[in-house]
């Protein structure tokens, strides 16, 4: 029989749980919860790493941990440290922590490192943080920086690997630092307070790992509902590490992580991510191999581990707010098989840029196989969405991207994926670094980049399976773009190599599949290499051009003219609460270009996988439903992801 068991402040360990004696603790609420148990944690800030020590036994018989209706709940991995003594003629003050706070785990003593992390060097940086009132500090190189105080820019131009000089979003004053050094006994952190009072306001600092994170993988079938979550000491996580995250389900299956409020995580938020049994930053630490063979060792590691749908994967992230991370909102690699991530909206990733390193993004997944992504907003980010190896059977859809330094990055993989109905609204809308993928009803605002990848060959699977058929390079192309507006313009923020906003990258690419195979056997004789002389073909139609976005020069259907179409995204706070707007302006002729309502057969199959553009399930796609939610049908169908666009001024919510 399934129970109820209640945390509250006024509660004790030592007590049956229920509404009138709750426990103290979520943890010991997690060590008495069976299959089918709910949680029910009362108002108040709860400050432990929530280990969970079972999970349920299927869809239906899951242990559930939420928060009570109408009351808020924080659980943080931080502690509230107070006693701080301040240093003569100075903003400056010291606190001396006993190390027993930290256990047998100490993030000031624990240095930030892994795999692709490129900035600073390893060994500079602390997983420790300090916050004053909620805000955090940054971390000085030693104590005479932090009794300085000196306003210094944070951030710096890292160049990406495709050329592309970042723009900094959210530049911030540094000045509030801290400085701590680790003994035997004590652990003293010294903090610029830049004239406030620690004693009098609220001063964090970090403590736990993880908020809500199994220790030991398999804990399946968890639905955590409702909470604020907040400041942990998570370590940066790249493919070829352990992925903890403030909050996650560690190698398990059947998670559902909702209506929660996630912020503060040094490095991850939501961690989809796979085990360290996998490997564990083996290239950082020996040097043996590269990276890119670690991550390969630790696919077929994890399928020897029971990396399948039977076992892993099957999350849902939905109507979550997630923001302030330094490295990622969502992360995942392996883990993230099957899942299902909507309505969440992510904001300010990796824009305190106290660290930099190639695993950044808003969303960051490899491997997201069969994983749908729709209807989120992700904006302020470095990075708002990278989709990285085996990104196949995966859709994004729906979703809407605003000020972030690049929009959408997929890179190294083969399809078939999916991008439909999106709003690209950042100068820089996205990266190409793959190969079959589907472009279809999107607006995009800013500019792309589309290169091919021929040191890498990376691993795809039989559909809807995580078993590996084989690997490939990246030759550029089998990609389709249909009923999309490309509006050009956009600033390339000094990009180095060549951009361009539309699809003419594209030109000298077959435009079918037989013109490719007689390009082939024009080639012969040879093998291999034919791949790497002969382009991929390229399936482009009836898309909008506006503004010098440029087309693909063998595209029959598509508008050049000169009409126009200006847009903006616009928030605004209502007695509702916040809504955000497209407003957009289009001349009439924009939307002459007749279209079609478009299907999975429209879009044929991946060259390389052999696959189509379909559900997991295997059932067709009818690309008859707008962003909005509007209907498409046989004659009433425009470009772009809105169909209800009119000539002249549009304002339309769009989250």
């Amino acid at each position: 029989m399934a129970r109820e068991y209640h945390v509250a402040k006024n509660g004790r360990d030592f007590g049956p749980g229920t509404q009138a004696e709750p426990f103290l603790t979520i943890q010991r609420a997690a060590e008495a919860a069976m299959p089918g148990d709910t949680v029910i944690v009362h108002e108040g800030v709860y400050r432990e790493w929530v280990d969970p020590k079972m999970g349920g036994i299927g869809p239906m018989e899951r242990i559930t941990y939420r928060a009570a209706e109408g009351e808020k709940v924080v659980i943080k991995g931080s502690e509230q440290i107070t006693g701080w003594e301040q240093l003569p003629g100075t903003t400056v003050w010291k606190a001396a922590v006993p190390n027993a706070l930290f256990g047998d785990w100490n993030p000031y003593a624990t240095f930030l490192y892994g795999d692709w992390m490129v900035s600073p060097a390893y060994p500079t940086l602390h997983l420790g943080d300090v916050y004053l009132n909620g805000t955090s500090f940054f971390e000085a190189l030693s104590l005479e920086d932090v009794i300085k105080g000196e306003t210094r820019k944070s951030g710096h131009n890292y160049p990406w690997g495709s050329g592309h000089k970042e723009p900094i979003p959210n530049w911030q004053d540094t000045a509030y630092q801290w400085y701590a050094q680790v003994d035997g006994e004590y652990t003293t952190i010294w903090a610029n307070f830049q004239g406030a009072d620690p004693n009098r306001e609220l001063v964090e600092i970090n403590v736990r790992k993880c908020v809500f994170y199994p220790r030991q993988t398999g804990c399946d079938y968890i639905t955590v509902s409702g909470f604020e979550m907040a400041q942990a000491a998570t370590p940066f996580a790249p493919p070829t590490g352990d992925q903890p995250g403030l909050i996650g389900p560690h190698w398990s299956k059947g998670w559902v992580i909702e209506n929660n409020h996630i912020h503060d995580s040094k490095c991850c938020g939501i961690s989809l991510g796979k085990d360290e049994k996998t490997g564990d930053n083996l290239f950082t630490k020996t040097r043996r191999k590269p990276g890119y063979t670690y991550q390969y060792e630790a696919v077929g590691k994890a399928l020897t581990m029971g990396w399948g749908k039977e076992r892993i994967g099957s999350h849902v992230v939905r109507n979550n707010v997630i923001h302030d991370c330094g490295q990622n909102g969502i992360v995942g690699h392996l883990g993230c098989i099957f899942c299902d991530v909507y309505d969440n909206e992510i904001f300010r990733i990796a824009t305190k840029h106290e660290f930099f390193g190639w695993e950044i993004g808003g969303i960051k997944f490899h491997a997201a196989i069969d994983t749908q992504v729709h209807h989120n907003y992700l904006h302020h980010c470095t990075l708002g969405m990278w989709f990285d190896w085996q990104t196949q059977g995966t859709r994004i859809s729906g979703n809407l991207f605003a000020d972030n330094s690049r929009d959408l990055m997929v890179e190294v993989s083969h399809g078939p994926y999916l991008v439909d109905n999106n709003i690209f609204a950042s100068p820089y809308s996205f990266e190409n670094a793959s190969q079959g993928g589907a472009y279809v009803h999107n607006l995009v605002l800013g500019n792309m980049l589309h290169w091919d990848v021929l040191d890498r060959s990376t691993p795809y699977h039989f559909p809807h399976s995580t078993a590996i058929m084989a690997s490939s390079f990246v030759y550029g192309g089998d990609d389709r773009f249909y009923q999309n507006i490309f509006v050009g313009g956009a600033d390339t923020y000094g990009q180095t190599q060549r951009v361009s906003s539309g699809t003419a990258d594209f030109n000298g690419h077959p435009a079918s599949y037989e013109e490719f195979v007689q390009n082939i056997e024009e080639a012969f004789p040879g093998d291999c290499n034919l791949y790497t002389k002969v382009k991929q073909p390229v399936y482009i139609d009836r898309n909008v051009y506006l503004q010098g976005a440029q087309g693909y020069d063998r595209e029959e259907h598509a508008y050049h003219g000169d009409g126009r179409l200006t847009a903006r995204i616009v928030t605004e706070q209502t007695e509702n609460g916040r809504e955000v707007y497209l407003e957009a302006t289009v001349d009439s002729q924009v939307l002459e270009l007749e279209a079609k309502v478009m299907a999975t057969e429209d879009l044929g199959v991946t060259r390389a996988v052999e696959g189509r553009f379909e559900t997991p399930e295997g059932e067709s796609i009818v690309f008859d439903t707008d962003y909005c939610g509007g209907r498409r049908s046989a004659g009433n169908v425009i470009p772009g992801p809105i169909n209800s666009l009119q000539p002249g001024f549009n304002r339309i919510r769009v989250w």
